[in-house]
């Protein structure tokens, strides 16, 4: 990670239209990260929007059974960061894939997305139910993308370790 955050903190990437997959266990940083990178972006005066996979699946089904996908698609083209949290940690139908690809789709080599997952992607078969859809969305996903492996410690576990250690001496 430390290799490539001088790099990403230049925000580069979203000039160029280049995404970036955080992919790793849970508790690793991977949305401390998108925060920072999306924090940064805002300070220079970037367009940000900010949501979680499951959240922004709910609100793709809401506006096409509203009629107004076509408004939330032609919004979501037009942010220059959009950072997706946690792709993979709820399953969905079939469906549900197709739409995700579908959203996320619109954006590819043209626009900035930072996606976190837990899932590495030989196991994204487990989102998009299938590997022709899978692999049409690894492919626009990671076209020219940074993909960062954040495996490593568990920050929360070792927070909670910490503060009970603390908890402990003050008794």
């Amino acid at each position: 990670m430390s290799n490539y955050l001088p790099e990403l903190e230049s925000l580069e990437f979203i000039t160029s239209g280049q995404n970036i997959v955080l992919a790793g266990n849970p508790g690793t940083g991977k949305a401390h990260v998108a925060i920072g990178l999306g924090m940064n972006a805002c300070l220079a005066g970037y367009n940000v929007f900010f949501t979680s996979v499951p959240h922004l699946l709910t609100q793709i089904r809401e506006c096409r059974s509203q009629r107004t996908l076509r408004q939330l698609q032609l919004n979501f083209e037009k942010f220059d960061l959009v950072i997706c949290d946690e792709l993979g940690y709820i399953s969905c139908d079939k469906e549900g894939a197709e739409l995700q690809f579908n959203h996320l789709s619109l954006r590819s080599g043209r626009k900035a997305t930072i996606i976190t997952t837990n899932l590495s992607f030989d196991r994204w078969d487990e989102i998009f139910l299938g590997p022709i859809l899978t692999a049409a969305m690894v492919d626009r996903l990671t076209h020219r993308a940074f993909l960062i492996n954040m495996n490593g410690n568990y920050y929360r576990m070792m927070q909670t370790k910490e503060w009970l250690k603390n908890k402990e001496k003050n008794r």
